[in-house]
């Protein structure tokens, strides 16, 4: 299901309907609270049970419904074992986020589908099922039931419908047979979008355009010339590109990462967020930045002003970060994409401005979907901050096509690598 219609109230819904006896929810640990609240909002008498530091297999209380963070399944054995004595043949299971899980090899994805095994029901939610390739579908099926895909393993499975490189071990280079696993997976899977079942306000956008100074500029063509210099053509994969379009972008917002140490350098696109929020008329606003050096400096300019929210954070203060720009005073929210762009209902925005921009569109659509959902009776303007002539420019383009913007780019190179003009003519552009 799209993101913003209703999920979560779905999956409250079936586990009335299916009459189980308790439900067990797995969510990212930074969506524990808006889970907890989510079912309280919808079943009056629910007393939910969230999972913490505190919780004991001997001291484990007996509710319905018992909330517990996907990443503490990788990192704590206590709550490993107090999930698996949660789960009989009259659970439902349920994977919130289900992207999470789409790691094959990850403890999280290993324990938690172990976990689902003893559960006479099992259901997982996403609003993007597949992020980076049909790959992402494999863990996600097999928490259900393996007999969906009904490959005996992740091997079997790759043989069936990846294609690997050569050249870069591990590097898959196309999928097939892509129609097959549509088939398979269809009698399993509701889909729905937002122009199907909400009546939204159109989302609106408008981009503002800024230049580099000329110190930014000379540290620009250096970091550029310097990457593209130790590699040929021929070696150009998509972690070259993914370095070289981090130096880059990260030279546009100001500084320049080299090994521990940081070259700072002027930075207009601080000066062009900071007029921007001057303006009387922008109201709540949530400020997504990739960085968290950024996050810190706007936080610095915003002072009291600004919700900060963060992988840092414990999970009581993330909580009471949220909460203070929801229900308190605080205008703006400035978060990293990777932490807050999952799951939220942030329907008290009503502007969102890109400081900078994921590479990712998953993570882009992501972080756009917090703010328009169900409850959301704004239009909601997007700001995209973009550098001119840089790297800013191309990942835009990509996201505007729904593409991630290094896949994009290393599909460009491969189209031209025997062609060292064109090719030249490309890197040029960046």
């Amino acid at each position: 299901m799209d993101m913003g219609t209703g999920k979560s109230r779905t999956a409250i819904e079936l586990a009335d309907r299916w009459h189980v006896g308790n439900v067990v929810w797995f969510c990212p640990v930074s969506l524990k609270e808006t889970v907890r609240r989510e079912i309280k909002k919808h079943v009056a008498w629910a007393r939910p049970y969230v999972f913490n530091y505190k919780t004991n297999i001997r001291t484990l209380p007996k509710h319905f419904w018992t909330i517990i963070g996907i990443e503490s399944m990788s990192s704590s054995n206590r709550q490993v074992l107090c999930a698996r004595g949660l789960v009989g043949k009259n659970t439902l299971v349920i994977v919130d986020e289900s992207s999470f899980i789409k790691g094959h090899r990850s403890w999280r994805t290993l324990r938690i589908t172990n976990i689902g095994k003893a559960a006479g029901k099992r259901l997982i939610l996403t609003g993007t099922p597949i992020s980076q390739g049909v790959e992402d579908l494999y863990s996600q099926m097999r928490f259900l039931d393996p007999g969906i895909l009904n490959y005996s393993s992740w091997y079997t499975f790759a043989k069936n419908h990846l294609e690997y490189s050569d050249r870069y071990p591990g590097l898959i280079l196309r999928s097939h047979d892509t129609a097959l696993l549509a088939d398979k997976v269809a009698p399993f899977v509701y889909q729905v979008t937002k122009d199907e079942c909400l009546d939204l306000p159109p989302k609106m956008y408008k981009s503002l355009y800024y230049e580099m100074s000329y110190e930014q500029k000379e540290e620009y063509c250096r970091t550029k010339e310097e990457i593209l210099l130790s590699v040929s053509i021929d070696d150009m994969n998509s972690y070259i590109i993914f370095r070289l379009f981090t130096a880059l972008q990260q030279i546009t917002s100001g500084y320049r990462r080299v090994g521990n140490r940081i070259i700072e350098l002027p930075n207009p696109r601080l000066d062009m967020l900071l007029d921007l929020v001057q303006s009387p008329s922008i109201g709540k606003t949530i400020i997504w930045c990739k960085w968290l050096r950024s996050l810190h400096q706007i936080a610095e300019q915003l002072d009291n002003r600004a919700s900060l929210l963060y992988g840092a954070l414990s999970e009581k203060n993330r909580n009471e970060q949220i909460d203070r720009f929801k229900y308190d005073d605080t205008q703006f929210l400035v978060a990293t994409a990777s932490t807050g762009g999952h799951g939220l209902n942030l329907t008290e925005a009503q502007t969102v401005i890109f400081y900078e921009s994921s590479f990712k569109y998953s993570e882009r659509l992501q972080a756009e979907d917090r703010c328009h959902r169900i409850g959301q009776d704004k239009k909601v303007l997007y700001v995209n901050l973009t550098c001119i002539d840089s790297i800013d420019e191309r990942i835009v383009q990509s996201l505007s096509k729904k593409r991630n913007a290094v896949d994009d780019f290393k599909a460009k190179v491969d189209r031209i690598k025997d062609d060292l003009d064109a090719m030249m003519a490309l890197l040029r552009k960046l």
